[in-house]
Protein backbone atom coordinates (compact mmCIF):
# COMPACT_ATOMS: atom_id res chain seq x y z
CA UNK A 1 0.00 0.00 0.00
CA UNK A 2 1.26 3.33 -1.15
CA UNK A 3 -2.15 5.42 -0.72
CA UNK A 4 -3.82 5.19 2.77
CA UNK A 5 -7.48 6.98 3.07
CA UNK A 6 -7.59 9.61 5.46
CA UNK A 7 -9.43 7.49 8.25
CA UNK A 8 -6.28 4.63 7.55
CA UNK A 9 -3.76 6.72 9.78
CA UNK A 10 -4.06 4.23 12.73
CA UNK A 11 -3.18 1.56 10.18
CA UNK A 12 -0.35 2.92 8.35
CA UNK A 13 0.98 3.69 11.48
CA UNK A 14 1.04 0.05 12.57
CA UNK A 15 1.63 -1.16 8.76
CA UNK A 16 4.45 1.35 8.64
CA UNK A 17 6.19 0.20 11.82
CA UNK A 18 6.05 -3.47 10.84
CA UNK A 19 7.53 -2.57 7.41
CA UNK A 20 10.24 -0.64 9.03
CA UNK A 21 11.43 -3.97 11.47
CA UNK A 22 11.50 -5.57 8.03
CA UNK A 23 13.79 -3.01 6.14
CA UNK A 24 15.96 -3.24 9.70
CA UNK A 25 16.04 -6.85 9.37
CA UNK A 26 17.11 -7.23 6.02
CA UNK A 27 20.43 -4.70 6.78
CA UNK A 28 21.17 -6.34 9.80
CA UNK A 29 21.21 -10.56 9.48
CA UNK A 30 21.77 -10.84 12.93
CA UNK A 31 18.35 -9.21 14.05
CA UNK A 32 15.34 -11.09 14.58
CA UNK A 33 12.08 -9.37 14.65
CA UNK A 34 9.97 -11.36 12.80
CA UNK A 35 7.82 -12.15 15.83
CA UNK A 36 7.70 -8.72 16.44
CA UNK A 37 6.61 -7.75 12.79
CA UNK A 38 3.81 -10.65 12.87
CA UNK A 39 2.41 -9.11 15.82
CA UNK A 40 2.17 -5.88 14.40
CA UNK A 41 0.70 -7.63 10.98
CA UNK A 42 -2.19 -8.94 13.51
CA UNK A 43 -2.91 -5.90 14.73
CA UNK A 44 -3.10 -4.40 11.64
CA UNK A 45 -5.75 -7.06 10.25
CA UNK A 46 -7.68 -6.42 13.16
CA UNK A 47 -7.63 -2.98 12.52
CA UNK A 48 -8.43 -3.32 9.06
CA UNK A 49 -11.29 -5.15 10.12
CA UNK A 50 -12.50 -2.72 12.50
CA UNK A 51 -12.41 -0.02 10.31
CA UNK A 52 -14.29 -1.57 7.16
CA UNK A 53 -17.01 -3.25 8.95
CA UNK A 54 -19.53 -0.65 8.96
CA UNK A 55 -18.31 2.28 6.38
CA UNK A 56 -20.08 6.01 6.46
CA UNK A 57 -21.32 6.29 2.99
CA UNK A 58 -18.67 9.56 2.45
CA UNK A 59 -15.76 6.83 3.13
CA UNK A 60 -17.06 4.71 0.51
CA UNK A 61 -16.86 7.11 -1.59
CA UNK A 62 -12.90 7.98 -0.79
CA UNK A 63 -12.67 3.90 -1.43
CA UNK A 64 -14.27 4.12 -4.26
CA UNK A 65 -12.15 6.65 -5.77
CA UNK A 66 -8.70 5.07 -4.41
CA UNK A 67 -5.89 5.65 -7.12
CA UNK A 68 -4.59 1.84 -6.70
CA UNK A 69 -8.41 0.47 -7.48
CA UNK A 70 -8.31 -1.83 -10.24
CA UNK A 71 -9.18 0.17 -13.11
CA UNK A 72 -11.36 -1.09 -16.68
CA UNK A 73 -8.40 -2.28 -18.39
CA UNK A 74 -6.97 -4.60 -15.33
CA UNK A 75 -10.44 -6.22 -15.64
CA UNK A 76 -10.25 -6.66 -19.24
CA UNK A 77 -7.06 -8.05 -19.33
CA UNK A 78 -7.41 -10.51 -16.86
CA UNK A 79 -11.03 -11.80 -16.99
CA UNK A 80 -11.44 -11.68 -20.98
CA UNK A 81 -9.41 -13.49 -24.03
CA UNK A 82 -8.86 -12.51 -26.97
CA UNK A 83 -10.14 -8.64 -26.57
CA UNK A 84 -10.02 -6.66 -29.86
CA UNK A 85 -10.26 -3.08 -29.24
CA UNK A 86 -11.95 -1.22 -31.10
CA UNK A 87 -11.58 2.54 -31.30
CA UNK A 88 -13.60 6.03 -32.69
CA UNK A 89 -17.09 6.95 -33.29
CA UNK A 90 -16.84 7.31 -36.94
CA UNK A 91 -17.42 10.72 -36.39
CA UNK A 92 -15.21 13.01 -35.00
CA UNK A 93 -12.03 11.04 -32.66
CA UNK A 94 -11.27 8.42 -30.62
CA UNK A 95 -11.99 9.39 -26.86
CA UNK A 96 -9.23 7.53 -24.35
CA UNK A 97 -11.51 7.63 -21.66
CA UNK A 98 -13.91 4.74 -23.31
CA UNK A 99 -12.08 1.91 -24.07
CA UNK A 100 -13.96 -1.35 -26.09
CA UNK A 101 -13.87 -4.00 -27.98
CA UNK A 102 -14.66 -7.53 -29.11
CA UNK A 103 -13.32 -10.28 -26.46
CA UNK A 104 -14.67 -13.58 -24.82
CA UNK A 105 -15.59 -14.24 -21.15
CA UNK A 106 -14.74 -17.82 -20.62
CA UNK A 107 -16.30 -19.38 -23.94
CA UNK A 108 -18.61 -16.56 -24.90
CA UNK A 109 -18.17 -14.04 -27.14
CA UNK A 110 -19.21 -10.85 -25.94
CA UNK A 111 -18.96 -6.63 -26.25
CA UNK A 112 -16.97 -4.94 -23.58
CA UNK A 113 -17.25 -1.28 -22.82
CA UNK A 114 -16.00 0.55 -20.11
CA UNK A 115 -14.16 4.05 -18.48
CA UNK A 116 -10.67 3.75 -17.70
CA UNK A 117 -9.42 6.24 -15.51
CA UNK A 118 -5.77 5.25 -15.95
CA UNK A 119 -2.92 4.15 -13.73
CA UNK A 120 -0.30 7.14 -13.61
CA UNK A 121 -0.10 10.50 -14.01
CA UNK A 122 0.62 10.21 -17.76
CA UNK A 123 -2.13 7.69 -18.57
CA UNK A 124 -4.75 9.58 -16.21
CA UNK A 125 -4.28 12.65 -18.44
CA UNK A 126 -4.37 10.85 -21.62
CA UNK A 127 -7.68 9.04 -20.36
CA UNK A 128 -9.04 12.59 -19.08
CA UNK A 129 -9.69 10.54 -15.22
CA UNK A 130 -12.40 8.54 -17.09
CA UNK A 131 -14.52 11.56 -18.35
CA UNK A 132 -15.63 10.85 -21.36
CA UNK A 133 -16.98 12.90 -24.74
CA UNK A 134 -19.04 13.12 -26.76
CA UNK A 135 -17.40 10.76 -29.50
CA UNK A 136 -16.91 8.48 -26.52
CA UNK A 137 -20.45 7.81 -25.59
CA UNK A 138 -20.49 7.46 -29.55
CA UNK A 139 -18.25 5.41 -30.22
CA UNK A 140 -20.04 3.11 -27.03
CA UNK A 141 -23.47 3.02 -29.13
CA UNK A 142 -21.48 2.13 -32.47
CA UNK A 143 -20.46 -0.55 -30.47
CA UNK A 144 -23.37 -1.39 -28.68
CA UNK A 145 -25.21 -1.76 -32.06
CA UNK A 146 -22.18 -4.02 -33.45
CA UNK A 147 -23.13 -6.29 -30.54
CA UNK A 148 -26.78 -5.91 -31.29
CA UNK A 149 -26.36 -6.60 -35.26
CA UNK A 150 -24.24 -9.91 -34.51
CA UNK A 151 -26.36 -10.77 -31.15
CA UNK A 152 -23.58 -10.85 -28.51
CA UNK A 153 -24.37 -9.63 -25.22
CA UNK A 154 -22.79 -6.22 -23.98
CA UNK A 155 -20.52 -6.29 -20.70
CA UNK A 156 -20.35 -2.49 -19.52
CA UNK A 157 -17.57 -1.53 -16.49
CA UNK A 158 -18.39 1.89 -15.16
CA UNK A 159 -16.07 3.79 -13.19
CA UNK A 160 -16.24 8.02 -14.09
CA UNK A 161 -17.01 10.70 -12.17
CA UNK A 162 -19.17 12.10 -14.78
CA UNK A 163 -19.18 13.74 -18.11
CA UNK A 164 -17.08 15.72 -18.75
CA UNK A 165 -17.96 19.22 -18.91
CA UNK A 166 -16.14 20.98 -21.10
CA UNK A 167 -16.50 23.80 -23.24
CA UNK A 168 -15.44 21.86 -26.90
CA UNK A 169 -17.86 18.80 -24.80
CA UNK A 170 -21.14 20.60 -24.99
CA UNK A 171 -20.11 22.26 -28.44
CA UNK A 172 -20.39 19.03 -29.73
CA UNK A 173 -23.35 17.94 -28.02
CA UNK A 174 -22.34 16.09 -24.89
CA UNK A 175 -25.71 16.16 -23.41
CA UNK A 176 -27.95 14.38 -26.34
CA UNK A 177 -24.86 12.15 -26.94
CA UNK A 178 -25.18 10.75 -23.63
CA UNK A 179 -28.96 10.47 -23.98
CA UNK A 180 -28.36 8.47 -27.27
CA UNK A 181 -26.03 5.79 -25.52
CA UNK A 182 -28.82 5.52 -22.58
CA UNK A 183 -31.56 5.28 -25.19
CA UNK A 184 -29.56 2.58 -27.29
CA UNK A 185 -29.08 0.52 -24.39
CA UNK A 186 -32.92 0.25 -23.69
CA UNK A 187 -33.15 -0.60 -27.15
CA UNK A 188 -30.35 -3.47 -27.89
CA UNK A 189 -31.96 -7.14 -28.17
CA UNK A 190 -29.08 -8.85 -26.35
CA UNK A 191 -27.98 -9.38 -22.57
CA UNK A 192 -26.83 -6.04 -21.06
CA UNK A 193 -24.38 -6.33 -18.23
CA UNK A 194 -23.37 -3.26 -16.50
CA UNK A 195 -21.04 -3.40 -13.00
CA UNK A 196 -19.92 -0.32 -11.37
CA UNK A 197 -16.48 -1.12 -10.39
CA UNK A 198 -15.52 1.90 -8.36
CA UNK A 199 -17.44 5.32 -9.21
CA UNK A 200 -20.67 5.80 -11.11
CA UNK A 201 -20.84 9.59 -11.34
CA UNK A 202 -24.23 10.92 -13.00
CA UNK A 203 -25.88 10.57 -16.37
CA UNK A 204 -21.94 9.59 -17.54
CA UNK A 205 -22.63 6.42 -15.48
CA UNK A 206 -26.45 5.88 -16.89
CA UNK A 207 -25.52 6.22 -20.56
CA UNK A 208 -23.66 3.05 -19.45
CA UNK A 209 -25.89 1.33 -17.45
CA UNK A 210 -29.11 1.44 -18.26
CA UNK A 211 -28.99 -2.53 -18.09
CA UNK A 212 -30.85 -5.82 -17.34
CA UNK A 213 -28.92 -6.30 -14.34
CA UNK A 214 -26.48 -3.76 -12.71
CA UNK A 215 -24.00 -5.00 -9.99
CA UNK A 216 -22.20 -2.98 -7.81
CA UNK A 217 -18.90 -3.42 -5.95
CA UNK A 218 -19.36 -3.63 -2.52
CA UNK A 219 -17.51 0.13 -1.85
CA UNK A 220 -18.58 1.44 -5.21
CA UNK A 221 -21.04 4.41 -5.52
CA UNK A 222 -23.93 5.46 -8.19
CA UNK A 223 -25.32 8.86 -7.78
CA UNK A 224 -26.64 11.75 -9.70
CA UNK A 225 -24.45 13.88 -8.41
CA UNK A 226 -21.23 13.73 -6.73
CA UNK A 227 -21.37 14.27 -2.71
CA UNK A 228 -18.72 17.50 -3.12
CA UNK A 229 -21.31 19.27 -6.18
CA UNK A 230 -24.39 18.45 -3.73
CA UNK A 231 -23.15 20.01 -0.86
CA UNK A 232 -22.00 23.34 -3.02
CA UNK A 233 -25.47 23.47 -4.37
CA UNK A 234 -27.60 23.01 -1.89
CA UNK A 235 -25.43 24.07 1.22
CA UNK A 236 -23.63 26.69 -0.60
CA UNK A 237 -20.69 24.61 0.94
CA UNK A 238 -18.74 21.88 -0.62
CA UNK A 239 -17.17 20.51 3.13
CA UNK A 240 -20.57 19.62 3.83
CA UNK A 241 -20.11 16.54 1.66
CA UNK A 242 -20.71 14.06 4.15
CA UNK A 243 -23.79 15.14 5.11
CA UNK A 244 -24.26 15.42 1.08
CA UNK A 245 -23.14 11.34 0.79
CA UNK A 246 -25.78 10.33 3.37
CA UNK A 247 -28.71 12.07 1.83
CA UNK A 248 -27.76 10.90 -1.31
CA UNK A 249 -27.93 6.80 -0.86
CA UNK A 250 -25.38 6.48 -3.46
CA UNK A 251 -23.85 3.37 -1.77
CA UNK A 252 -24.34 -0.55 -2.90
CA UNK A 253 -26.68 -0.94 -0.13
CA UNK A 254 -28.88 2.09 -0.61
CA UNK A 255 -29.58 1.19 -4.08
CA UNK A 256 -29.73 -2.31 -3.82
CA UNK A 257 -33.00 -2.03 -1.43
CA UNK A 258 -34.02 0.97 -3.71
CA UNK A 259 -33.98 -1.05 -7.15
CA UNK A 260 -31.77 0.90 -8.60
CA UNK A 261 -28.50 -2.67 -8.41
CA UNK A 262 -29.81 -6.28 -8.29
CA UNK A 263 -26.61 -7.30 -6.16
CA UNK A 264 -23.66 -6.67 -4.32
CA UNK A 265 -20.11 -8.39 -5.56
CA UNK A 266 -17.92 -8.64 -2.17
CA UNK A 267 -15.15 -6.76 -2.12
CA UNK A 268 -11.12 -7.95 -0.05
CA UNK A 269 -11.36 -6.81 3.39
CA UNK A 270 -10.39 -2.92 2.77
CA UNK A 271 -11.31 -2.49 -0.69
CA UNK A 272 -10.72 -3.88 -3.80
CA UNK A 273 -7.02 -2.23 -4.40
CA UNK A 274 -5.96 -4.44 -1.34
CA UNK A 275 -6.54 -7.78 -3.49
CA UNK A 276 -7.31 -6.59 -7.10
CA UNK A 277 -6.57 -10.16 -8.44
CA UNK A 278 -9.35 -11.44 -6.03
CA UNK A 279 -11.67 -8.92 -6.57
CA UNK A 280 -11.44 -9.18 -10.18
CA UNK A 281 -12.36 -12.87 -10.02
CA UNK A 282 -15.47 -11.52 -7.90
CA UNK A 283 -16.78 -9.83 -10.83
CA UNK A 284 -15.82 -12.38 -13.21
CA UNK A 285 -18.11 -14.61 -11.43
CA UNK A 286 -20.83 -12.15 -10.72
CA UNK A 287 -20.96 -11.44 -14.52
CA UNK A 288 -20.84 -15.43 -15.71
CA UNK A 289 -23.57 -16.00 -13.34
CA UNK A 290 -25.67 -12.95 -14.86
CA UNK A 291 -25.42 -13.89 -18.26
CA UNK A 292 -26.24 -17.40 -17.72
CA UNK A 293 -29.40 -15.44 -15.90
CA UNK A 294 -30.42 -13.95 -18.97
CA UNK A 295 -29.17 -16.57 -21.67
CA UNK A 296 -32.19 -18.24 -23.82
CA UNK A 297 -34.57 -15.49 -23.38
CA UNK A 298 -36.03 -13.78 -26.96
CA UNK A 299 -34.93 -10.46 -27.82
CA UNK A 300 -38.22 -8.64 -27.23
CA UNK A 301 -38.25 -10.21 -23.50
CA UNK A 302 -34.70 -8.69 -22.47
CA UNK A 303 -36.11 -5.38 -24.27
CA UNK A 304 -39.13 -5.12 -22.29
CA UNK A 305 -37.67 -7.15 -18.63
CA UNK A 306 -35.10 -3.54 -19.39
CA UNK A 307 -38.22 -0.69 -19.68
CA UNK A 308 -39.71 -2.54 -17.21
CA UNK A 309 -36.97 -2.67 -14.88
CA UNK A 310 -36.32 0.91 -15.00
CA UNK A 311 -40.06 2.22 -15.43
CA UNK A 312 -40.37 0.05 -11.89
CA UNK A 313 -37.71 3.02 -10.22
CA UNK A 314 -39.02 4.73 -7.39
CA UNK A 315 -41.74 2.29 -6.07
CA UNK A 316 -39.05 1.53 -3.58
CA UNK A 317 -37.96 3.24 -0.40
CA UNK A 318 -35.99 2.98 2.45
CA UNK A 319 -38.31 3.63 5.41
CA UNK A 320 -38.85 1.25 7.92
Amino acid sequence: MTNYLDFEKPLAEIEGKAEELRALARTNEDMDVEAEATALDKKAASILRDLYKDLTPWRKCQVARHPERPHCRDYIEQLFSEYTPLAGDRNFADDLAVMGGLARLDDTPVVVIGHEKGADTKSRIERNFGMARPEGYRKAIRLMELADKFDLPVVTLVDTPGAYPGKGAEERGQSEAIARATEKCLQIGVPLISVVIGEGGSGGAVAFASANRVAMLEHSIYSVISPEGCASILWKDAEKMREAAEALRLTAQDLTKLGVADRIISEPTGGAHRDPKKAIESVGKAIAAMLKELSGKSRDDLVRDRRKKFLAMGDKGLAA
